[in-house]
């Protein structure tokens, strides 16, 4: 009796504060389909899909940017890599999800590898502007392809195919199927900043000198990481353009690493769940405040320097104070 007690408090203990908000969070996104078809909104569905895979590819950044101090502006290259690798297969009408996710894990890990092997021998702003320059090269190579649409963009006819298995050109089936890839990706992400391969990383963010003097090849390491990375997100990106049946070279615009810089800070620095509650309040206030003026840029970006000023730790930051107050 009294180790299932000890047990139950280690349990509680463990899973006490911000943890217990952002588990119910996400178990209320799995039920998100079935109440927003019981109140008949499908719009709600397709603005939580987008959020999802935006939280996915936040969360890749986060890996480098918040655990291992690596910013980048660039990583919208690998959405753009991913849902190139559903568009142009399907303009030759190969329709298979599974040679979409292939292409999409080989091609966006190469250009991380390529890309990483030079910008990672820099630091600071040098890194910083080695991958934006990377990502505008992709962009622009992909502007002159104009048998793909070029700037114009190109229309995916059909979204990808899992025979006998899924069907996602049912909605739902697609919020799923993105869920589940977020889900897996939490556990990824956790699994690696917690092993002894994390720790190195996070210990190069802090102190690379000193993890080198320990017998690291920190260089190595941040490699790695940098093209695991790279993966996920362009898994992300496989989604979407599965979500928007539209790809063009604007997905791989700096701005849009931008936006998901800006989410990780909404949520919070090297927190978990941080990407997921910033990319989820980062799409909430732009589809509010857009409703509200033409001029919601401003207002936007004014909510942003507060937030960055004031804000210390993001939502992640006001949630654990919230919780601490409480006791």
């Amino acid at each position: 009796m009294k180790i299932k007690n000890s047990l139950s408090a280690h349990l509680a203990k463990k899973m006490s504060g911000p943890t217990i908000v952002y588990l119910v969070f996400i178990v209320l996104l799995g039920f998100a389909p079935s109440i927003f078809s019981l109140i008949n909104e499908p719009f709600y569905l397709d603005l939580l899909s987008r959020i999802l895979v935006l939280s996915i590819a936040a969360l890749s950044l986060n890996l480098i940017l918040g655990y291992g101090g690596m910013i980048s502006l660039g990583h919208a290259a690998y959405l753009g890599i991913g849902a190139y690798c559903v568009g142009i297969p399907a303009y030759y009408e190969i329709y298979n999800g599974f040679v979409h996710l292939a292409l999409a894990i080989v091609f966006s890990g190469l250009f991380a590898l390529f890309s990483g092997m030079v910008s990672l021998r820099t630091k600071g702003v040098y890194f910083i502007m080695i991958t934006l320059a990377f990502t505008q090269m992709l962009y622009f190579t992909f502007v002159s392809l104009e048998e793909y649409g070029g700037d114009d963009g190109l229309v995916i006819e059909l979204r990808s195919e899992f025979p006998s298995i899924l069907d996602i050109e049912n909605n739902t089936t697609l919020y799923y199927c993105i869920y589940l890839t977020l889900l897996g990706s939490f556990l990824i992400v956790h699994r690696i900043i917690n092993s002894p391969f994390g720790r190195v990383i996070i210990g190069s963010k802090h102190n690379e000198e000193r993890m080198q003097a320990l017998g690291y090849n920190t260089y190595r390491y941040k490699l790695v990481c940098y093209v695991i990375s790279g993966v996920i997100c362009g898994i992300a990106g496989v989604f979407l353009g599965n979500f928007t049946s539209f790809i063009s070279p604007e997905m791989m615009d700096w701005t849009h690493s931008g936006e998901l810089i800006f989410m990780i800070v909404i949520g919070g620095v090297n927190a978990l769940f941080g990407p997921l509650i910033g990319a989820a309040l980062f799409i909430f206030f732009e589809e509010w405040l857009s409703g509200i003026t033409v001029y919601w840029h401003f207002i936007f970006g004014l909510l942003l320097i507060v937030l960055v000023l004031f804000g210390k730790g993001g939502a992640n930051g006001l949630i654990t104070a919230l919780f601490k107050n409480k006791k």
